[in-house]
C-alpha cells in the first residue's frame, strides 16, 4: 500500500527549472496550497476550510489546467482526450520519487534494495489512480460531461492496470487489489449466507399463504 497518494507535485523543482515553463505551474501550486480558505458544503468541521482531499483536488485540477494552457499548442478542456491525460500521467513522471528498478538492475523485483542503483524514480501507481480519481470528478464537477469525461478513458485504465503491474513486479511489492481477489470466494460464501437468512427472515410464512 503506498504511504502518500498525492502526486509528487512540480513544487519540488523550483529550484532545479527556473529556465523551464515549470515556474508556472510551481509558483501557482504554491499560491494554491497558501490560499485555500474558500468555503465548501462539504466541510464538516469549518464550513471556510476545506478537507484535505477537496484541497488536494482543486490543487491537482489548476495543475491539469496550467498543463493545458502550457501545452504546445495551447489545448482546450472540451478538446482534451484520453491520450492527452496519457500524456500528462508521464509528465508527471519526471517529479516522481518512487524508484522504479529495470530488469537489467540487480535489484529489480527487491522490496528493499540493500544499496542505491541509477534506475529512474516515477509517480507510484497509487498516487496516479488516486489523482485520476480526483481529475475524474473535478472534470465533473466543473460542468464535463461523465460520457465525455477524459479521465475515465478506457486507455487511462488500461495505462494505470499497466502502471501497477509492472510496478509491482519491479519493487517487488503486491498491491492491496490483489491480494483482495484471493478472499474473495469466503466472502462471497459469507454474502450468500447473510442474503439467505435475511431473506428468509423478510419472506412471509409459508403456511399464511395458503
Amino acid at each position: 500500500m503506498e504511504r502518500n497518494q498525492e502526486v509528487d507535485s512540480p513544487n519540488s523543482i523550483i529550484n532545479h527549472h527556473h529556465h523551464h515553463h515549470h515556474n508556472n505551474m510551481s509558483a501557482m501550486i504554491a499560491g494554491n496550497n497558501n490560499n485555500n480558505n474558500y468555503s465548501a458544503s462539504s466541510s464538516s468541521n469549518s464550513p471556510t476550510t476545506l478537507s484535505r482531499y477537496e484541497n488536494q483536488k482543486r490543487r491537482d485540477w489548476n495543475t491539469f489546467g496550467q498543463y493545458l494552457r502550457n501545452h504546445r499548442p495551447p489545448l482546450s478542456l472540451t478538446r482534451c482526450s484520453g491520450a492527452h491525460v496519457l500524456e500528462f500521467l508521464r509528465y508527471l513522471d519526471q517529479f516522481g520519487k518512487t524508484k522504479v528498478h529495470t530488469q537489467l538492475c540487480p535489484f529489480f523485483g527487491h522490496p528493499n534494495p540493500p544499496a542505491p542503483c541509477p534506475c529512474p524514480l516515477r509517480q507510484a501507481w497509487g498516487s496516479l489512480d488516486a489523482l485520476i480519481g480526483r481529475l475524474r470528478a473535478a472534470y465533473e464537477e466543473n460542468g464535463g460531461k461523465p460520457e465525455t469525461n477524459p479521465f475515465g478513458a478506457r486507455a487511462v485504465r488500461l495505462y494505470l492496470r499497466e502502471v501497477r503491474d509492472s510496478q509491482a513486479k519491479a519493487r517487488g511489492i503486491s498491491y492491496e487489489k490483489k491480494k483482495r481477489k484471493k478472499t474473495n470466494p469466503q466472502l462471497q460464501q459469507q454474502h450468500e449466507v447473510i442474503h439467505q437468512s435475511s431473506s428468509s427472515s423478510l419472506a412471509p410464512p409459508s403456511g399464511n399463504s395458503s
